[in-house]
């Protein structure tokens, strides 16, 4: 792959839009290829000029500040960090992308010009990747399968969007190894290659700031099936109703497995009798049972342990290897983490649930919530549906914070909850004080925001983090 980025680049000027993880795994592969060559760093902090990894480059010009955006014409290839969306780079201010014809964002900066990490290292290891997206979920299942490969003793990497950019991985992959790769919407915009091994977890209305609307956002998600050959896996979830229908049109050429809590498609991986099992289409193999302890709770889990269960499947693990690496699995940080006790209450962390479908599993997975926090960042995202599930929920009290929590609570106002105690707070901190008053000893406080943490916190990891300070704290 080095040779492949050398032959293509080596003559053409380049810009790295974005600096942060993966922007700066870009550039020490890039520094590494081309030890003297002009390289040009766009981003929206001043800050990325003080960065040690780049302070002492000689061969470094940066564009910094408001309107960064607007002055990347003129170089040949562009590679873009997946946080920045698309349509910023089309526009001449970034904000009125929605009212651009598609004539205008081509004239502004064509598209074979914009590149990734993750359509390089498609083009060249597709064939060793199995991609996971959805709205929700994505994380687990990709950690899940990637601890149920090394449960089985094969050469595994996970990477991606989980935080591990592909370009650290180069120099140990070999033929033998496998690349779970964790494939965020923007990372799937604009591919032309996509994994030998798809999943497709779910689809719901989030980062609608990012998009022009949900439908391109959608269309982003189904690149992950879209340049499938006919040799090609892809695993979906046919419970989602929208998703199924988006899939629909590309099952023709590729080899189909969903997987269903509702129904027992085959092939495919279903439940029968309290026990996952996995369907080549010709006989039907029990693989693990439903009903025995298990760290990842809620039926949304189930879910993600039937994805990887047809992942494992299809690669030929042992079901006894499945086994083991799903019961050894422990999660992830701020994903229905169990924090502890304190104060006779429990306390679990799931800030990672940005949207309300999450917040509902959750408040369903986690047992005996007496106290919801919830809100923050308000993406305009709709809450009527939570707010109607809320007020009929067993859950006796709210504490809202934020513009978000400002309209989930006007949204349960309407819903009439009888019997609840709604507490609104401008301060995510303040959550402590009336959580340890509220909540009857024995019972549980959840964190499980249905919006995302942008207004007080870096990112949900953050949040996640602050939550579980305060409730360990004794101040």
């Amino acid at each position: 792959m080095i040779n492949l980025i050398r032959e293509r680049f080596e003559h053409k000027s380049l810009l790295l839009l974005g600096f942060g993880r993966e922007g700066q795994s870009t550039y020490s592969l890039l520094r590494r290829i081309f030890p003297d060559k002009q390289l040009t760093i766009a981003d929206l902090s001043d800050g990325v000029r003080e960065n040690p990894l780049i302070q002492h480059d000689p061969c470094i010009r940066f564009i910094t500040g408001s309107g960064y955006l607007n002055r990347l014409n003129g170089f040949d290839a562009i590679f873009r960090s997946p946080g920045i969306p698309v349509w910023k780079l089309t526009t001449p201010d970034g904000d009125s992308a929605k009212e651009q014809s598609d004539a205008s964002i081509k004239a502004l900066i064509p598209r074979e010009k914009i590149t990734s990490q993750t359509e390089l290292f498609l083009e060249y290891y597709s064939k060793q990747v199995i991609g996971i997206t959805g709205t929700k979920g994505k994380s687990t299942t990709s950690s899940l399968i990637h601890h149920i490969f090394k449960t089985a003793g094969r050469e595994v990497l996970l990477a991606g969007n989980i935080g591990n950019p592909v370009f650290h991985f180069l120099d140990i992959i070999t033929p033998r190894t496998t690349i779970v790769f964790e494939l965020s919407s923007h990372q799937l915009e604009f591919l032309k290659k996509a994994p030998h091994i798809s999943v497709l977890l779910n689809l719901y209305q989030e980062h609608l700031d990012a998009y022009e609307s949900y439908e391109t956002y959608k269309r982003a998600k189904i690149n992950i099936t879209k340049y499938q050959q006919p040799d090609d896996f892809i695993i979906f979830n046919a419970d989602d109703i929208q998703l199924r229908v988006l899939i629909e049109p590309w099952l023709n050429n590729r080899q189909g497995y969903p997987f269903s809590v509702m129904e027992q498609p085959q092939p495919g991986g279903f439940i029968q009798d309290g026990v996952v099992c996995f369907s080549d289409g010709a006989k039907v193999v029990p693989v693990w049972n439903v009903h025995q302890d298990r760290f990842l709770r809620g039926e949304h889990n189930l879910k993600n342990i039937l994805a990887a269960v047809n992942t494992a499947m299809i690669c030929g693990i042992a079901t006894m290897m499945i086994q083991d690496g799903i019961d050894t699995f422990k999660g992830l940080e701020h994903r229905l983490e169990y924090v502890g006790e304190f104060g006779r209450i429990h306390f679990y962390n799931d800030s990672i649930a940005t949207i309300p479908e999450a917040c509902m599993e959750a408040v369903k997975a986690v047992p005996n919530v007496d106290t919801l926090i919830a809100g923050g960042f308000d993406r305009g995202i709709d809450y009527s549906e939570l707010a109607v599930f809320l007020s009929r929920s067993e859950v006796k009290n709210f504490i809202l914070v934020g513009a978000a929590g400002r309209r989930i609570q006007e949204q349960m106002v309407l819903n009439d909850p009888a019997g609840k105690e709604i507490f609104f707070i401008n301060r995510f901190d303040d959550f402590k004080s009336i959580a340890f008053r509220v909540t009857r000893a024995g019972y549980a406080c959840l964190l499980s925001p249905a919006a995302a943490s942008y207004d007080e916190f870096k990112n949900f990891e953050e949040r996640g983090k602050r939550f579980r300070e305060l409730v360990s704290s004794k101040r």
